[in-house]
């Protein structure tokens, strides 16, 4: 009997053994059509299960034989339950969607901080605009990227020509020269091409963008001191998409726009192709362009090979050409015929191209290889002064990417090359100068514990006229609770000496001596933000979230722009610093189909030499941002916009006056095309209404600083065609 016992115990032992099964799946972003790396996979009402690797693969094994139930999930996801009968008839891989849930900011990949990990597992605070959003803001003003982040809190544009409408970016009250843009991780649009950047990027091809506040020069090198926006371009998807975009505004403006993408087979391509054209506009009737004359045309074609599933080769070319005159309107519409008029007229060409590789490998690690060429050319004329020159500027980075979800590590090297020749002036000192930086860095993303995530990161560079840095930086968030998350982090900044900034932007590069090398040393910066934010639902109908932002950032040694000599301008360093520090916050309330932003900025920046301290010019220390949304998903979209700009002080030692912008935006959607309607600033806030913008004559304007808008109310709207 004992015998039977034992050999009856052996079959079904052995039975088991041989029903056990093996589970193999891809998770995948439903809306993106990415791997979703860190999704989980369990077998229901058992500890069998796995957790996706960067290529949103899983392995579950030992499943025994019969139907069961696997539950897919994924942070900021819909959790997904599927039943299968074990043995599968087949053995393939199989691919499950998961599509997100409540705010889709969550499922965000954040590729400015080069790391695979989203948004909500990220200890650097990350702001993203993307998807029904960053469609709707690109509406408002579909020929460049101003309105789009003007919008952000904390982000304010600066408009430096009256008549031209060139502009920078502020990042928490900070000149424009401190903050990087980047497209796609490359550092395209500094130097001498820096004053026309807003004006040159039309986001129909963006699929979001990324802002991070504060010292970020240890992810890209300098001139990340108040922090930078990375602009991420879309890519190809197996499905075919071509997108048609037609706008017209009441200034006589148009908008034409196009962009394609197609994957077929191994090879992929998009195809970004646009004209722009503005007519001279002068609403106050002074005289002068508030809106210039301009004819861009814009060509971006992009061919991406995949050797295999892990590989992907990535080669581009954007091209840029543009004419611009602003200034006496009556000499532009007439095409002269005007007895010593004032124009400024902005001719540009830009070609840039981009090579990229990524690889990824069994053991999760990857390798990216990155190479861009920029070759600039532009020719400011004013009366009686031309500056114009060629800016070459090289970016080459490698990176390698090991480790697991608990901890991941990115090791690179790169190198910059930034030059310029000012073409032959008799009429200028020649500010050419050769710059060439070359650093590496590592970083390092631990998840310590539930509640503790840490990111640190070293990079050490060397520029050629200014030494070698060496630039820490750490970021921690703690996840206090599923509805409670903080973040602190801070490091150290630099930017090397240029004469290319808003200062002299402002006055077309006129009598601005060379910066002295032998003189000036590199501006050095530290900074810290801490924030909080809180995600809940009130009353059970009401998403609430609530963000609240301190930051301070100190810049040593500042260069300022000083007319020291006569008429000639001249960079120096005075012994003190500037710093920031404030407040951001953000509110967020959604109910059934209504939404509500509101955002709030204070922010203090000053200027302290010697035993003076005094307020900087140009800075709204506080603003308001505050937009009301009425949505039905896929038909409907209207938006009710206010914003608050405070008392500015000016260059001058007057202070500005504060001032209101409203806006009413509206699109229509059916499923292949929607129709956009925008009223822009329809209460006509002008700088011209209640201040002047220039002395003395119109034919020698003495333009003073521009703190409101000068265009006034604009009406624009048009269609887009989703033709495949």
């Amino acid at each position: 009997m004992n015998h039977k016992i034992f050999w009856l115990l052996i079959i079904f032992i052995s039975g088991n053994c041989y029903s056990q099964n093996n589970f193999n799946a891809r998770i995948i972003d439903g809306e993106t059509n990415t791997p979703l790396q860190g999704a989980n996979a369990v077998v229901k009402g058992s500890n069998l299960g796995d957790t996706a690797n960067d290529e949103g693969l899983i392995e579950i094994n030992g499943i025994a034989d019969g139907e069961k139930t696997i539950i897919f999930s994924y942070i900021g996801f819909e959790t997904l339950e599927t039943s299968y009968n074990f043995p599968l008839s087949d053995e393939d891989i199989k691919t499950i969607y998961l599509y997100p849930a409540g705010e889709q900011m969550d499922a965000v990949f954040i590729s400015s901080t080069r790391s695979r990990r989203t948004i909500a597992d990220l200890p650097t605070r990350v702001e993203v605009i993307s998807g029904e959003e960053l469609g709707e803001k690109g509406n408002m003003k579909p020929g460049d990227i101003r309105m789009l982040l003007n919008e952000t809190t904390g982000i304010q544009t600066q408009q430096t020509s009256a008549t031209s409408y060139n502009s920078s970016i502020r990042i928490q009250g900070l000149d424009g020269k401190y903050t990087q843009l980047l497209k796609d991780g490359y550092p395209l649009y500094s130097g001498f091409s820096g004053g026309l950047s807003l004006l040159q990027i039309v986001p129909l091809d963006l699929r979001q963008v990324e802002v991070i506040k504060g010292a970020s020069s240890t992810l890209y090198g300098g001139g990340a001191i108040a922090g930078l926006v990375n602009l991420v371009s879309k890519t190809p998807t197996d499905e075919e998409e071509l997108n048609l975009l037609l706008n017209g505004t009441s200034a006589l403006g148009l908008d034409a726009s196009a962009f394609y993408s197609n994957k077929f087979g191994k090879l992929g391509t998009t195809v970004f192709a646009s004209y722009n054209i503005g007519t001279p506009y002068d609403p106050a009737d002074i005289g002068l362009t508030a809106i210039p004359e301009f004819d861009r045309y814009t060509l971006n074609p992009r061919f991406f090979y995949y050797p295999s599933e892990n590989a992907t080769l990535d080669l581009g070319v954007n091209a840029v050409i543009e004419e611009r005159t602003g200034g006496n309107i009556e000499f532009i519409e007439n095409d002269g015929g005007v007895e010593d008029p004032y124009f400024e007229k902005n001719n540009t060409q830009r070609i840039t191209t981009r090579a990229g590789y990524e690889q990824h490998f069994e053991n999760g690690a990857s390798l990216n290889i990155k190479n861009s060429f920029s070759f600039f050319e532009r020719k400011i004329r004013i009366p009686d002064f031309v500056f114009s020159g060629d800016q070459f500027a090289s970016f080459n980075e490698i990176t390698y990417a090991f480790g697991d979800r608990e901890s991941e590590w990115i090791a690179g090297a790169n190198l910059w090359v930034d030059s310029f020749n000012e073409d032959e002036n008799p009429e200028s000192r020649g500010v050419d100068y050769n710059h060439l930086t070359y650093g590496a860095f590592l970083q390092n993303n631990w998840k310590v514990s539930e509640l503790l995530s840490l990111e640190t990161g070293l990079r050490l560079d060397h520029q050629n006229d200014y030494g070698t840095f060496l630039l820490p930086r750490l970021s921690a968030m703690f996840s206090i609770s599923e509805s409670f998350t903080a973040r602190l982090g801070g490091g150290l900044g630099y930017k090397t000496p240029s004469i290319f900034t808003e200062d002299a932007e402002r006055i077309q590069f006129q009598n601005v001596l060379p910066v002295d090398v032998s003189e000036t040393e590199a501006e050095r910066s530290y900074g810290a933000n801490f924030d909080m934010n809180y995600r809940t639902e009130l009353f059970e109908t009401i998403d609430f979230s609530l963000n609240t932002l301190f930051f301070y950032t100190r810049v040593d040694d500042p260069l300022i722009l000083t007319n020291t000599m006569g008429e000639n301008f001249e960079y120096l360093q005075p012994e003190g610093y500037l710093d920031t520090k404030g407040v951001e916050t953000n509110v967020r309330l959604s109910y059934k189909n209504f939404k509500l932003f509101v955002g709030h900025t204070l922010a203090d920046v000053n200027q302290h030499y010697g035993d003076e301290t005094s307020e900087m010019p140009l800075v709204a220390q506080n603003r308001l941002n505050n937009v009301l949304v009425y949505e039905i998903e896929d038909k409907l979209v209207i938006g009710l916009e206010g914003y608050y700009f405070g008392p500015q002080k000016l260059g001058d030692g007057t202070t500005g006056d504060n001032y209101w912008i409203f806006g009413l935006m509206s699109e229509m959607k059916w499923e292949r095309f929607s129709l956009f309607l925008n009223f822009e600033n329809f209460t006509d806030t002008r700088q011209t209404r209640f201040d002047s913008i220039y002395t003395g004559s119109i034919s020698n304007p003495q333009f003073k600083d521009i703190y409101a808008p000068v265009d006034g109310f604009v009406i624009n709207g048009g269609i887009k065609l989703q033709v495949l």
